[in-house]
């Protein structure tokens, strides 16, 4: 059976702006009714619930386990937001009914799968960027797409780095040699991350590359992507592999 599945994390600065969420599902969208994807799982990221879930627990100073759970529930919070603007958007929370469904497209709500597989660390290094991943494994494709607000990752000169191994880019991250200014940080003395700390871990276990493509609005950055008659060079991404 010719069939393609892609599963997709859609960042919270994506899912949290009108417009980018509605580029974002019009692209993907056009990808299943052109039928270059029979099946798409969208995981959504938690976004400024997660962000908030971790400011309480620095005021308020509850474990680790309790956090992340908390930020886990904000993930099906958003996914339920973006079923409601969008609800030709299957929701799923049933890792059994996801797999049985050989076509269509879905919002998996992650809670209930994680409760019953609970096999991730129980920090903040882990965020839906590591879940989205997890989730891949599971369903055993052979790669994963984080949709985020940046075209990719940035070495110093500001060039958008197309492959980079899960090695390298904590070595390069470990010698500052990446550009992470071009990240938007939650707050002006925090610089935000590409991905999250425990990703290239699991990129580098599982071998499963993940792909960072910018999903805001204006762009078509994901059609692109998939458009086999353009040319390498004309397409913006990074892809981290293992």
């Amino acid at each position: 059976m010719n069939q393609k599945t892609i599963i997709c994390k859609i960042g919270g600065k994506i899912l949290e702006n009108p417009e980018n969420i509605k580029s974002t599902v019009s692209q993907l969208s056009q990808l299943y009714k052109k039928k270059v994807v029979t099946r798409l799982i969208l995981i959504p990221g938690g976004g400024s619930n997660a962000n908030f879930v971790r400011f309480l627990q620095k005021k308020l100073q509850f474990n680790e386990d309790l956090a992340h759970w908390m930020a886990v529930v904000s993930m099906d919070l958003n996914g339920t937001g973006i079923n409601k603007k969008f609800p030709n958007l299957s929701i799923l929370d049933d890792f059994t009914k996801l797999i049985k469904f050989e076509n269509g497209c879905f919002i998996f709500l992650p809670y209930k799968f994680l409760k019953e597989n609970d096999e991730l660390p129980h920090s903040w290094d882990v965020t839906s960027d590591s879940i989205t991943l997890f989730i891949a494994k599971k369903i055993e494709l052979d790669e994963c797409f984080l949709i985020k607000d940046v075209d990719g990752i940035y070495d110093k000169s500001k060039k958008i780095i197309k492959k980079i191994s899960a090695l390298e880019f904590s070595e390069q991250k470990k010698c500052e040699n990446l550009n992470e200014s071009e990240f938007p940080s939650i707050t002006s003395k925090t610089v935000s991350q590409p991905i999250d700390r425990y990703l290239p871990h699991l990129i580098e276990h599982y071998k499963i590359p993940c792909i960072i493509i910018n999903g805001k609005a204006n762009s078509r950055r994901i059609l692109d992507f998939f458009d086999d008659s353009l040319n390498e060079k004309e397409k913006i991404y990074s892809k981290i592999v293992g």
